[in-house]
C-alpha cells in the first residue's frame, strides 16, 4: 500500500458529495421554513445546476392514490407523502443527472456529462481473494470512522422542530448515516406522547416496496464507498446462505468471529469488535414517544445459531429458494404479511416457502437470517448496524433479480394503489433525497448498471469477454516470447554443463553447483508478498 493512500482518501472525502437525506445545506432554519431543498451545483453555482441544464428547482408531485387500511391515520407522521412535510420543492434532474443538487449521475452512468455506461459485477464473497476481503473490511471500517460531510440526521419530528423554526439534527459517520436511514424508514409512527405509537407501519418492509427500497439503499451505499475511497470498481459482495449450517462469514478475516469471553460479542481479532451501534432500542423510543437521537448504544452484538428455534428452525434451503422463485405473482391480496402465494411476501419471510401461505408461524427466507444472527441484526430498526446486513441483502437482491428475469413482469404488476402506506408505485421512497419512486426500481439490475456473477449467462458475459479479447493478443504474444526465452536459457545451461563437465580446474568445480544468479538479499515468495501487503494495507487504514 502506498504511504499516501490515507491522504488521498481524506482529500476525496473532503470534496465528495452523496445523495441521502438530510443534505446539510437543507437542514437550516431558512430551508425548513421555506420548504425548499434546492442546493447549488458546484460546477456553475446555480440551484440544481440549472444554468448548465442539469436540473431545476420544482414543486414535488405526490400520488393521490388510496393506501391500504393497515395505517388508519393521515397527517400524523412526517413520512406520509414524502417529502412534503419537510420540503415541497426539490431538485428535479434532467437526463442522466441525479443527486440532491443534480451534481451526480444516475445509477449505471458516469462521466462529466453522465453519458457513459457503467457495468459493475457483484460477486460471491467466498470467490474474493484474501486481499479483496481485507479491502472490503477496511472500506467498511473507514466508512464507520469517517464523519459524513454533507449529511446530518433528524433527532426530532417536524413538530418538535417548531415546524422548522428550531432545526434538530446531528452528525453521524458515513456508515451510521445508512444505519439511521434504515431505522427511520421502519420506525413506529409517533402519535403524540409517551407510549402513543402505531407499530403496524413500515415504509420499506412488510409490503411491495421491500425489494425496490432495499435495492436503492444498496446502490446508494455502494456509491458512497466509491466516493469515499476513490475505488470506482467497488461492489458489494453477496453471501449465498442457502443450506448453510452456520454463519460462514463469521470469521475474523470477514465479518468477525465470536468472542471467547462473551459469545454475544465479537472476537477481539475482528475490527468490528470495536464498533458501537445506534438506533437499536425500538421499545425504549416507543415508550418515550421519541425518535432515535443517534447516541452510542453499546457494542455490536451477535450470537448466531443461539436463537429462538420456535421462531426460526434453520437457515433457508435451496428447495425453499427455488419454490419462492417459482411464484409468479409479485404480490397478492392485501399486499402485507398476510399475502398468499406472493413472491415478495415469501422472500421477505412472512410466507411459508413450502406452501406459499402468508402469516407464517415461523420466520423464513430473508427474515430467518435476521433472527438466526441473534443480536443487532435481529431488530428490524437496528439491523443495519451489523455489516452482515449488506452481504445478506445483496443476496436477497440477487434473488429479486432472478425472479424479474424469470417472470419478466409488466410494470403494471407493481401495485398503483391500496398497498400499505408508502408502498404504492408512485410513492417517493422514504427518506431519500433526491426522490425515487417505487416503480422505478421494479426493473432489471442491468438497467441500473450492475450484474451478479451467479446470474451471468454466456450472452450477459459479453462486455467482460470483450475486455479480455482486447488484451488477448498481447497475452498470447507475451506467453510465446516467454516460452522461447525459457527454452533458450535451458539450452544454454545444458550446453555449459556439457562443455565444462570434464574440467578439473576451479571454474569447472563451480559449474558442478546448481546454476544460479547471485543474490544480494533473500528472495520473497509470492505468498509472503501477499501476506505483507495484507498487513500493510490494514495498518494504513
Amino acid at each position: 500500500t502506498r504511504p499516501w493512500w490515507g491522504l488521498t482518501c481524506l482529500l476525496l472525502f473532503c470534496v465528495s458529495r452523496t445523495y441521502q437525506q438530510f443534505p446539510r445545506s437543507c437542514a437550516s432554519r431558512d430551508a425548513l421554513l421555506s420548504k425548499q431543498c434546492c442546493p447549488p451545483w458546484d460546477g456553475d453555482g446555480s440551484a440544481c445546476g440549472a444554468s448548465s441544464g442539469r436540473g431545476f428547482c420544482e414543486f414535488v408531485e405526490v400520488t393521490d392514490q388510496p393506501d391500504g387500511l393497515q395505517y388508519p391515520f393521515s397527517g400524523l407522521d412526517d413520512r406520509e407523502k414524502w417529502p412534503l412535510v419537510f420540503y415541497n420543492r426539490t431538485c428535479q434532474c434532467a437526463g442522466n443527472f441525479m443527486g440532491f443538487n443534480c451534481g451526480e449521475c444516475k445509477f449505471g452512468y458516469f462521466g462529466i456529462n453522465c453519458n457513459e455506461r457503467r457495468e459493475s459485477l457483484r460477486r460471491n464473497i467466498f470467490h474474493m481473494s484474501r486481499s479483496e476481503r481485507s479491502r472490503l473490511v477496511s472500506y467498511l471500517n473507514l466508512a464507520k470512522q469517517t464523519m459524513s460531510r454533507d449529511y446530518v440526521v433528524a433527532t426530532g419530528t417536524y413538530m418538535e422542530m417548531g415546524n422548522g423554526s428550531n432545526p434538530m439534527f446531528t452528525n453521524v459517520s458515513v456508515y451510521d448515516l445508512f444505519v439511521w436511514i434504515h431505522y427511520y424508514v421502519s420506525r413506529s409512527a409517533l402519535l403524540g406522547g409517551p407510549g402513543n405509537v402505531w407499530t403496524d407501519v413500515d415504509f420499506a418492509h412488510w409490503a411491495p416496496a421491500f425489494l425496490p427500497w432495499h435495492r436503492v439503499y444498496l446502490l446508494h451505499w455502494e456509491h458512497e464507498i466509491r466516493k469515499l475511497t476513490g475505488d470506482t470498481s467497488f461492489t458489494i459482495p453477496y453471501w449465498d446462505w442457502r443450506d448453510a449450517q452456520g454463519c460462514d462469514v463469521c470469521t475474523d478475516d470477514l465479518m468477525g468471529d465470536q468472542s471467547p469471553q462473551d459469545p454475544n460479542l465479537l472476537s477481539p481479532g475482528s475490527v468490528f469488535s470495536s464498533w458501537r451501534i445506534l438506533c437499536s432500542q425500538a421499545a425504549d423510543y416507543n415508550s418515550r414517544g421519541v425518535l432515535c437521537d443517534a447516541r452510542d448504544e453499546g457494542q455490536l452484538r451477535r450470537n448466531p445459531g443461539n436463537h429462538n428455534r420456535n421462531l426460526v428452525e434453520r437457515l433457508p434451503t435451496s428447495a425453499e429458494v427455488e419454490f419462492t422463485l417459482s411464484l409468479a405473482d409479485y404480490d397478492t391480496g392485501a399486499m402485507d404479511r398476510s399475502a398468499n402465494m406472493s413472491f415478495r411476501n415469501t422472500l421477505e419471510g412472512f410466507g411459508d416457502p413450502r406452501t406459499g401461505l402468508g402469516n407464517s408461524a415461523r420466520m423464513n427466507m430473508h427474515a430467518a437470517l435476521h433472527v438466526f444472527m441473534n443480536g443487532s441484526m435481529s431488530s428490524v430498526q437496528g439491523s443495519a448496524n451489523d455489516p452482515i446486513f449488506l452481504l445478506h441483502h445483496a443476496y436477497v437482491d440477487s434473488l429479486y433479480e432472478q425472479w424479474l428475469r424469470r417472470h419478466t413482469p409488466l410494470p403494471s404488476q407493481y401495485p398503483a394503489s391500496n398497498a400499505p402506506v408508502g408502498h404504492n408505485s408512485e410513492y417517493h421512497m422514504v427518506p431519500f433525497i433526491p426522490l425515487h419512486r417505487n416503480r422505478e426500481y421494479f426493473i432489471s439490475s442491468k438497467d441500473l448498471g450492475y450484474e451478479y456473477t451467479n446470474l451471468l449467462s454466456v450472452k450477459s458475459m459479453h462486455p467482460y469477454v470483450e475486455e479480455l479479447q482486447n488484451v488477448w493478443p498481447w497475452l498470447l504474444m507475451t506467453s510465446f516470447c516467454g516460452g522461447i526465452l525459457t527454452v533458450a536459457i535451458v539450452a544454454a545451461v545444458l550446453t555449459a554443463k556439457r562443455r565444462y563437465r570434464g574440467l578439473s580446474w576451479p571454474l569447472a568445480r563451480c559449474w558442478k553447483k546448481p546454476f544460479s544468479l547471485p543474490e544480494r538479499q533473500p528472495l520473497i515468495c509470492s505468498n509472503e508478498i501477499a501476506e505483507n501487503s495484507h498487513r500493510n494495507y490494514q495498518t494504513t487504514m
